[in-house]
């Protein structure tokens, strides 16, 4: 018997038949004597409408009323998936964040988990209760308010419960089958990953691919959830129920890299569309400017991605290009234009026609020539590269938009992940 944490998104529980077709997975687990907990997100599209209702209702709004309604989504599914259960004849229960409970910090909006006590729901599902939880949401217990952890923080919920749980493993019901090396609506032999390490994955998620929030996996890697990636949409007789034996038969498994016998140096190619590139012009080459710079855009709490200085002929100036997420290009440019006289540019240059390209894979810590491979490819191709930054295990560039395409597409067979 087994401790078994489900996590199922927003697209598998986007009507009752979906909601229907994920209680036959959960019974499929309870049948098979395993103990269960399931974390849920709002139907599909649910959680935009809430979204906008509030902004409706007053741009400038509170956001710890923002959270009393956004929430409500998840409390929706979970009580049509427990009713779903207990008419398949199966003892179920919907658990909110505050029953549970999930104690966050205070930031409403985008909150952190603090503590989960399992105490309550291990005695459910000990005695053969299904225990179906809110995801996305918490209670914050200084003021008693509700909480939501920000979009996605459904997969944060699972891991967070299956760490309460100390569960076998935690698996994410997805639209897709696993975690693939690319897109693969944009290159068709992409192929499904059976395991990628804890630490790709978080490089992955971070940059432009969407199947697992990054905190999830932060909280994965940290407490050593075993994690899988699965498909919601297979027919459930079609699977078969958890066993520590057959893991790998299915999805892909998210675990530390010494499980993973044939590493790869390149794991896999990601690519993130919702990038902005600023440069600002002419600015004096001198200490303290990069903080006159970067500071005021910390304190507005605007993340700062890809930096690149260039000095120019004279020595006495540079230009300084940087990139931020898109939709923060408004703010930055706000924020610069306010600080012109401390910084003392020139002038500002500024697009969101770029996209930002990764190669993953922590095979680079013990191969040489992974980045000269990249730019290699790109060169090749015709594509000029804007920016670049590198970690142990990622070598991320910035490139036009118009060659996104292309560029995953050469890169993915540069470093033969295409299919056999």
């Amino acid at each position: 018997m087994a401790t078994v944490v489900m996590k199922f998104g927003g697209t598998s529980v986007a009507n009752i038949e979906r909601i229907q077709n994920v209680a036959r997975h959960v019974k499929r687990e309870v049948d098979a004597g395993n103990k269960v907990a399931v974390v849920v997100s709002a139907m599909a599209g649910v959680t935009n409408q809430l979204v906008a209702w509030v902004k409706e209702a007053s741009p400038l709004y509170d956001a710890r009323e923002y959270d009393s309604v956004v929430a409500t989504g998840e409390q929706v599914t979970a009580g049509l998936l427990a009713i779903t259960l207990q008419a398949m004849g199966l003892r179920a229960r919907s658990w909110t964040g505050w029953q549970v409970p999930v104690k966050t910090d205070g930031a409403h909006g985008s909150a952190r988990i603090l503590d989960i006590p399992g105490e309550n729901i291990r005695k459910q599902i000990e005695g053969g209760e299904v225990a179906v939880v809110t995801g996305f949401q918490g209670i914050e217990p200084i003021e008693n308010r509700i909480s939501t952890l920000g979009r996605g923080g459904s997969d944060t919920s699972a891991v967070a419960v299956a760490v309460a749980l100390e569960a076998d493993v935690c698996d994410i019901y997805t639209d897709v089958d696993g975690v693939y090396t690319t897109d693969p609506r944009i290159v068709s032999k992409a192929k499904r990953l059976s395991k990628i390490s804890y630490e790709e994955m978080l490089e992955m998620a971070s940059l432009g691919s969407k199947v697992l929030q990054t905190r999830s996996v932060e909280l994965a890697m940290v407490y050593k959830v075993k994690t899988r990636v699965l498909s919601s949409f297979v027919a459930p007789d079609a699977m078969q129920p958890f066993n520590a034996d057959n893991m790998e038969n299915i999805g892909t498994i998210v675990c530390d890299e010494d499980e993973i016998v044939e590493q790869q140096v390149v794991s896999g190619i990601a690519y993130a569309k919702d990038e902005a590139k600023i440069t600002l012009l002419n600015v004096a080459d001198k200490p303290g400017i990069a903080a006159r710079i970067f500071g005021p855009l910390a304190d507005a709490n605007i993340n700062v991605d890809m930096i690149v200085q260039n000095i120019s002929a004279d020595g006495k100036h540079t230009d300084m290009t940087f990139t931020v997420q898109a939709a923060e290009l408004p703010r930055t440019l706000d924020v610069l234009k306010k600080a012109k006289s401390e910084i003392g540019h020139v002038d500002v240059k500024s697009s969101a026609d770029v996209v930002k390209i990764s190669v993953i894979g922590v095979g680079m810590r013990s191969h040489a020539g992974v980045a000269a491979q990249m730019f290699k490819t790109l060169s090749e191709k015709g594509i000029n590269i804007h920016a670049i930054s590198t970690s142990e295990i990622k070598v991320s560039v910035l490139i036009d938009a118009a060659y996104a395409e292309l560029a995953v597409r050469a890169l993915h067979s540069a470093y033969g992940l295409d299919n056999d």
